[in-house]
């Protein structure tokens, strides 16, 4: 079009720039908002490979996929395989995490399993898959390191109001000196702080006594969730505070399914991602490893079930659903979810999944609410 007339000229570039401006504006304020809220789902030990519970992964996935969640945050242990010492990564196996665990997802949070590094002579069977898995997740935030800096397969993620922390199990050494500033900066910002790592400073399901270390050292950094795998269960934890020196552990319990944000640190183990389950140490009858008394006593729930978690996160609120998947019976596939299925033991243990319907449900949630 050519305009014969200046000032038509002029009255068109000035509408169509206000135009543009509205259109930037308007999508800056969605953004805005969009930012002040966060959907996350959560799993771990999907174990894809040749040692999982393939009706449970594939039912699990599903489900996480229904949800549409703008992040997903994985526990660890991806890929599980029979061969032992194996000197590549399977292929196979990494195509089905990227089409599973990473393509469907806008944002993702990867946390590395003991399975997922190299294999060596106490694990033997680890798929070595790490180094190819871990550039399909979101790079960490690039921080000012000063003195002190992440080690590697660590570092901190900002999404919306959250900052996750990836942590590196293997082998454990405390991360205060680089995290605490960033925690404390997160506060001031008033973003959540959730934790990931692979192995739990808490559980019942199979104990070492990691409570004046990992766990007071964690704790004492005052994130607000604190995710696991490693276990093939679902454990959760109320709000924890900071061991005491005879390794006693402070807790709160909810009030009307809610936390008061202060109140600790809530620990969950969310191992239900596919990889078969092993029985609690106290329902096997092995004493070394069943924990002690306080442990339990500040041990909000527990079962041997295929989960997935879903964070809803605000400004003044972080709720917490786990989500309990029974899988229905495929054809052609005669799998048995438990680990060494054929221990007598299995048959006085209860699944979660045992008498009732295949489907997805809510097995339970809480809230953290910020005053």
């Amino acid at each position: 079009m050519i305009y014969r007339n200046k000032h038509l000229c002029v009255l068109w570039g000035k509408v169509y720039f206000l135009s543009l401006a509205i259109i930037i504006i308007g999508a800056s304020v969605l953004s805005a908002q969009g930012m002040q809220q966060l959907k996350v789902a959560v799993v771990g030990d999907t174990g894809i490979g040749d040692r999982v519970f393939h009706p449970g992964f594939n039912k699990v996935m599903q489900g996480i996929r229904s949800q549409k969640p703008d992040v997903l945050m994985h526990l660890g242990d991806f890929i599980y395989q029979s061969q032992f010492m194996p000197g590549t990564c399977n292929k196979n196996f990494l195509k089905i995490v990227k089409s599973e665990l990473a393509d469907p997802f806008p944002q993702r949070v990867f946390v590395p399993g003991d399975n997922d590094f190299p294999p060596h002579k106490w694990k033997p069977k680890a798929s070595g898959c790490w180094d190819q898995i871990d550039p399909l997740d979101n790079p960490f935030d690039q921080k000012e390191t000063g003195a002190f800096s992440p080690r590697s397969h660590e570092g901190t993620l900002q999404a919306g109001p959250v900052l996750f922390v990836v942590l590196n199990a293997y082998p454990w050494e405390d991360p205060a000196p680089w995290l605490a500033p960033r925690i404390e900066e997160a506060r001031k910002e008033g973003l959540w702080v959730i934790v990931g790592l692979h192995d739990p400073a808490l559980t019942t399901a199979w104990f070492r006594d990691k409570r004046d270390t990992v766990l007071k050292q964690i704790n004492s950094l005052q994130p607000d969730l604190v995710l696991s795998g490693n276990q093939h269960s679902y454990e959760r934890f109320h709000a924890l505070g900071i061991p005491s020196e005879d390794s006693g552990i402070p807790f709160t319990r909810p009030t009307k399914g809610q936390y008061r944000k202060g109140q600790g640190t809530i620990h969950i183990i969310s191992g239900g991602g596919g990889a078969t389950f092993k029985m609690f140490a106290d329902w096997a009858g092995v004493k070394k490893r069943t924990a002690p008394k306080p442990v339990f006593d500040a041990l909000a729930s527990r079962a041997l079930m295929n989960h997935f978690l879903v964070l809803r996160v605000e400004k003044k609120q972080l709720k917490v659903e786990t989500h309990r998947v029974c899988p229905q019976d495929e054809p052609g596939i005669s799998e048995n979810p438990r680990w060494r299925s054929k221990d007598p033991k299995w048959q006085n243990v209860t699944l979660e999944c045992d008498g009732k319907e295949p489907g997805i449900t809510l097995f339970e949630e809480f809230s953290i609410v910020r005053e």
